[in-house]
């Protein structure tokens, strides 16, 4: 898609903005193509018209008719390994997979006899047969997909018991925690990793009851490529992966009178944490979150947009620097995302010197409450403890590098993704809808708008040029010039006005966008000045810490 805008004295524009064949746009295709054509078919004796092509499983949720299943996910996992969602057609004998089975004219469909239903729960058992069942102590307790599954099926006992393997516990990286006694074998994990971040983590290790999917022989998540993202966690139906929680570690040092415990909450959990608590979808609940945090006990809470807009002015004057001082170092590559660096490290290792020198906003923030404001309120630095609430799995991997710190102390000492906070107000027993809204505390509530969209993807990108403009110009740069620098569309290209130099832009969320962007760019067949790189699609919102 391309857009041309007209240049006004003192304005930005955007020239051009290029979506990439991403996944959006691969979606969007199939359903103008799917359109165009669709068929007659019968589903428990109802009649429907769907899209031709579709599988039975798509056909039957868009007339609402729900069929389960644990391995699918739409054009992402369409593989039918778990045979939970298997359906009964007119014609074949035996009993076929929804989730690969492509609707046609006069397709007959029945999706609730005593047969499926009896092999559905024969799946199930047969998963659960030897499947750690720990379910009262399992961090999935009550949002477990398979848990969720068995009891919609009414399975009530396991007639039969496998042989209970053990095939370890894999927890030695700070960040995502590994237990192939509750895998399931549906390679979620390994589509998404393998699909959409591209980074190959995951294949599928033996046969038969003896399959495994893990990273080659099977290591620690910290002696292969993966970058931490979490997007694997959010896409396990069960707790094989999950965060490596340290809520237990907080609660200890919340408990110790010698301890000065900040706590810094990012700009994207505001509007995904009431989700876990029964609010709509986007809510804006700052003000909760604050109320929450004090009820917990913490002595200060700040909010991380103060950093992301020291990020931002940081980030804006090293683009000014480097277009107009030392062009030779361009393009200029965002720093703020722990995933996207670990992402350059293993695959990108020649672009490293093109990262900008920020720390993300939440090591600022972690940094500065050792120093200056422990020097401001006369508090000994030693004492202080800095929890950070992510969206992100890659957070904790980032706060345990050792180059963020000083002096044997880490700038964050603990990072709780936003599970991990909602876990907490859980077990305080606080009705979270019902708190009041409450303000964060000084000097660290006070920050642009800015700061607040630094979580969205583009938002970092728009923030940093609007400011350079600024910085170069001294007029506010008209902001309906970069609202299509925002949105789901996986990777943008376009050119934007700085003063009188023009540079050239990319925008990427999800490291398999940015992995096509680089690539681009090393052919020669794409160049930028600037680009601003997230690793989970949709930027910190769809971050691996957030509500799956």
């Amino acid at each position: 898609m391309r857009r041309v805008h007209t240049e006004m004295p003192g304005r930005c524009h955007i020239q051009t903005i290029e979506r990439s064949h991403t996944m959006e746009n691969i979606r969007e295709d199939q359903e103008k193509k799917l359109e165009e054509e669709k068929v007659i078919i019968e589903i428990d004796g109802s009649y429907y018209r769907v899209p031709k092509g579709i599988c039975v499983l798509e056909a039957a949720r868009m007339v609402g008719i729900e069929i389960p299943s644990l391995c699918y996910l739409k054009d992402i996992n369409e593989v039918g390994t778990c045979r939970v969602c298997v359906v009964e057609v007119e014609g074949t004998r035996n009993l076929q997979a929804s989730c690969v089975y492509p609707v046609r004219e006069g397709l007959k469909i029945r999706t609730n006899t005593e047969r499926v239903r009896r092999a559905r729960k024969t799946a199930v058992m047969l998963l659960l047969s030897n499947h750690h069942r720990e379910c009262t102590t399992c961090v999935r307790n009550l949002n477990c997909e398979l848990q969720n599954m068995a009891d919609n099926l009414g399975i009530r006992n396991i007639p039969f018991t496998g042989e209970m393997p053990d095939y370890g516990f894999h927890d030695s990286n700070p960040a995502i925690q590994r237990d192939y006694n509750k895998c399931i074998k549906c390679r979620r994990c390994l589509a998404i990793c393998n699909k959409i971040q591209e980074c190959y983590v995951y294949s599928v290790i033996g046969r038969g009851i003896n399959t495994l999917i893990a990273p080659a022989f099977q290591k620690d998540l910290s002696d292969v490529t993966c970058i931490m993202c979490g997007q694997c966690v959010i896409a396990c139906p069960t707790a094989s992966l999950s965060e490596k929680e340290c809520i237990r570690d907080v609660w200890r040092e919340l408990s110790d009178p010698d301890k000065f415990v900040i706590v810094q909450t990012a700009p994207s959990i505001q509007v995904t944490m009431g989700e876990m608590f029964g609010m709509p979808l986007g809510t804006f609940v700052a003000g909760k979150v604050v109320a929450a945090l004090r009820r917990i006990g913490f002595d200060r809470v700040f909010a991380t947009d103060v950093t992301a807009d020291l990020t931002i002015m940081e980030e804006a004057h090293e683009l000014i620097e480097r277009i107009t001082v030392h062009p030779e170092n361009l393009p200029l590559f965002s720093s703020c995302c722990p995933g996207w660096v670990k992402f350059a490290e293993h695959f990108y290792p020649e672009f490293l010197p093109n990262l900008s020198s920020c720390k993300s906003p939440h090591e600022m923030c972690g940094a500065l409450s050792k120093t200056w404001y422990a020097k401001k309120m006369a508090i000994d630095w030693r004492k202080i403890v800095n929890v950070a609430i992510m969206p992100c799995t890659a957070k904790k991997y980032e706060a345990a590098r050792p180059e963020m710190g000083f002096g044997g102390f880490q700038d964050v000492d603990y990072v709780l993704t936003s599970r991990e906070l909602a876990r907490m107000i859980r077990e305080v027993g606080l009705d979270f809808p019902r708190l009041p809204d409450e303000e964060y505390d000084e000097p660290f509530n006070q920050y642009s708008g800015a700061g607040m969209i630094f979580g969205a993807t583009g938002g970092l990108f728009e923030s940093a040029v609007r400011t350079a403009h600024k910085i170069l110009t001294g007029k506010e740069m008209l902001i309906p010039d970069l609202e299509e620098a925002r949105g789901q569309s996986g990777l943008k290209y376009g050119t934007v006005s700085l003063g009188d130099k023009e540079i050239m832009f990319a925008i990427a969320h999800g490291t398999g966008n940015a992995k096509r962007a680089l690539d681009r760019y090393k052919s020669g067949e794409q160049k930028f000045d600037y680009m601003e790189f997230m690793a989970c699609p949709g930027g910190c919102v769809g971050g691996g810490g957030q509500p799956g």
